[in-house]
């Protein structure tokens, strides 16, 4: 009969020598882990979502503000009211501005939207503003994550269906569970050498429009700006798949893209030795199908956004309806205006200078004035409604009106 094994000194220092060398592995892992850096904490009652207004109101005031750098414009998800600043995105509390969840990270914010009744967050990191987090507006749980090469700074903008994350270099695009439909631009992976057709050229910007992404490109070697039409979601999301593409305007001009819907894009061409200033409107291949004047003033901070059945861009001092279906300038109003407007039991609300502008999305005609005193806010100002509330970006600010 074989005798017991026994241990001996020298096998319990080596069991201890293995463990202590993992539990330093462990700390070490847990050190440098991006969950060391991360702070979550959810709703306790998940925010309900908001009855539509009966219609706009008669008076509005300030019941809120907080701060909210990484916006472009209010942002509304799951019935709550999104904030970001820092590395800190927060899900507030619609008519009280009270937090409801926080989420946090030791990094910083490059900029956050709202899509698909969530919040998407991009944060800095080496790579760049690569990890992106996806927050459920309700409640601030954690959806999906995703983690990619980018530029160290992004736009990122959503048409419904995708988000668009822009640098100057690089662009991606993701569906509602943030996978990559898309890659454009600078590729890092030398297994993906040669598959971009744009290589060295510089993304100015870029708009989703359903099945269709535009962007308008800076090349080295052509004299002027490049609009490129492309598949949304290609077969293979690092082949990009072109439908068309063509030189726009002249070098240095300073053509900008204001929209896309379907196979038509629309962009801003300044005057030049060709004419004056005007809307260029291109079909799916890029070929230039209609041209619009524009006889005002465009300053370099003039937005659109999509308010029912127009875009309404807002050139800096008015607004330009265009026709969601060929982008066909439907109508021009409100001189003064301070940005885009917002629709509002199936108004346009429209920041002036002296209140908020309630104009008939048709046609543009006025219908009432909802007056009252802001700071002094020259523009732009992003405009958002949750239920009876409207939210206001300025600046670096959102600000709660009812």
């Amino acid at each position: 009969m074989l005798a017991p094994e026994r241990r001996t000194r020298l096998d319990v220092a080596v069991a201890a020598a293995i463990a202590i060398v993992v539990a330093v592995a462990v700390a070490v892992v847990w050190f440098r882990s991006d969950a060391r850096g991360t702070t979550s904490i959810t709703a306790d009652v998940p925010a309900a979502e908001a009855a539509p207004a009966a219609a706009p109101p008669d008076s509005l005031s300030q019941i809120w503000r907080a701060s909210s750098a990484a916006t472009s414009a209010p942002v509304v998800a799951g019935g709550a009211v999104v904030t970001a600043e820092g590395g800190t995105v927060t899900g507030r509390d619609r008519t009280t501005g009270a937090e409801l969840w926080r989420y946090q990270r030791n990094m910083p914010l490059c900029g956050t939207i709202g899509a698909w009744g969530t919040a998407v967050a991009a944060y800095r990191d080496q790579r760049g503003c690569s990890q992106v987090t996806q927050l459920d507006g309700a409640s601030g749980a954690r959806k999906a994550q995703r983690s990619s090469d980018a530029d160290d700074e992004v736009t990122l903008s959503s048409d419904g269906t995708y988000v668009v994350s822009r640098g100057a270099t690089r662009m991606e695009l993701w569906r509602s569970d943030l996978v990559r439909t898309l890659e454009f631009g600078r590729v890092d992976a030398p297994v993906n050498a040669g598959k971009q057709p744009r290589p060295g050229c510089d993304l100015d910007s870029a708009a989703a429009g359903g099945t269709r992404v535009s962007v308008l490109l800076s090349c080295p070697d052509d004299p002027g700006p490049r609009l490129t039409v492309l598949d949304a979601a290609p077969k293979d999301n690092q082949e990009p798949k072109e439908f068309g593409s063509s030189v726009v305007g002249a070098r240095g001009s300073g053509a900008r893209l204001i929209a896309a819907s379907g196979d038509r894009t629309a962009v801003y061409l300044p005057a030049g030795p060709a004419g004056g200033q005007r809307i260029a409107v291109y079909d799916g291949t890029g070929t230039e199908v209609a041209s619009h004047p524009v006889t005002g003033p465009v300053t370099a901070d003039a937005t659109a956004a999509r308010n029912g059945g127009v875009f309404t861009w807002w050139t800096g001092s008015e607004l330009i309806a265009l026709s969601t279906s060929e982008l066909a300038p439907r109508w021009t109003a409100a001189a003064g205006a301070l940005g885009p407007g917002t629709i509002m039991a199936g108004s346009l609300l429209v920041p002036m200078p002296d209140g908020i502008a309630v104009l008939d999305p048709t046609n543009g005609a006025p219908q009432r004035r909802i007056p009252f005193t802001r700071d002094d806010v020259t523009g732009p100002v992003a405009t958002a409604v949750v239920g009876d509330v409207v939210l206001e970006q300025r600046g670096d600010e959102v600000v709660a009106l009812r």
